[in-house]
């Protein structure tokens, strides 16, 4: 039997339609939110492709600022909404589109629970490529900041996608905390920030991911990414903007929004 709340969060997603919360279904902690995640996950799967990789929200301190959330989330991305740069992808595809500026990791082999107790060095070890990248997130609520960390997680986080840039492969000669990145719209600056903003340093947002998921029974599969959290507060973006994620040493990607 389906977990209550899942169809809603289905609904919203496919049907494009604003979520005002789950009422006595929303679930009571993150675990429960991880466990109703996995169950709409199955469902959307279908229509939405296979799961390709993870996003992180919540990691740095000015996502933490807006949202009012002071732990990492992370959600699902699924095949089909993921694209590579330059992409342009059509506004009725959202309800409110927005964007974030990431630095994205491709997994080159398994990270689970027999690599268990992760460090910054182990999780280094399963890195293949880094690359930057434009997170896709969709406000799908009538008002995100009712309804919780919970229920947001549930929801994959805001999840809508990204952009992934080009796959650097020499990314260790790069210092990942140093590294500064920025966002423009229109070729104006949206904002700026350094890697070591997320979790002090990139690969800890990696370390956070794996170790949650291993505590559940659950792996990070090789040829999978990760979107490690966003260094500039979400910028909401209509039909017509040419969004840019530039990471110093790593590259960048493009999205037009048509």
């Amino acid at each position: 039997m389906a977990e209550p709340g899942s169809a809603a969060l289905v609904r919203s997603r496919l049907e494009r339609a604003r979520l005002a919360g789950l009422g006595a279904a929303a679930p009571p902690d993150m675990a429960a939110a991880y466990r109703l995640q996995a169950i709409a996950n199955a469902t959307l799967s279908r229509t939405l492709g296979p799961v390709a990789g993870w996003k992180i929200g919540c990691t740095t301190p000015v996502m933490q600022a807006y949202l009012g959330i002071d732990q990492p989330c992370a959600g699902a991305v699924f095949a089909s909404t993921v694209h590579g740069s330059p992409a342009e992808i059509e506004r009725r595809a959202f309800i409110r589109p927005g964007v974030e500026c990431e630095i994205a990791v491709r997994l080159g082999r398994d990270l689970g629970p027999a690599d268990a107790p992760f460090s910054r060095a182990r999780v280094a070890e399963a890195v293949a490529a880094v690359m930057a990248s434009i997170e896709l997130v969709d406000d799908r609520y009538t008002d995100f900041r009712a309804l919780g960390a919970a229920t947001l997680t549930a929801d994959n986080f805001f999840g809508a996608g990204c952009v992934l840039g080009p796959e650097v492969r020499d990314w260790w000669l790069h210092d990942l905390a140093a590294v500064r990145g920025r966002m423009t719209i229109d070729g104006r600056l949206a904002g700026e920030g350094r890697g070591e903003a997320i979790l002090g340093h990139p690969l800890d947002a990696l370390v956070w991911l794996a170790r949650t998921r291993a505590d559940r029974g659950e792996s990070l599969r090789a040829g999978s990414f990760v979107t490690l959290g966003s260094l500039v507060q979400t910028q909401w973006v209509e039909r017509g903007q040419t969004i840019v994620v530039a990471i110093d040493g790593l590259g960048e990607a493009r999205l037009r929004l048509v």
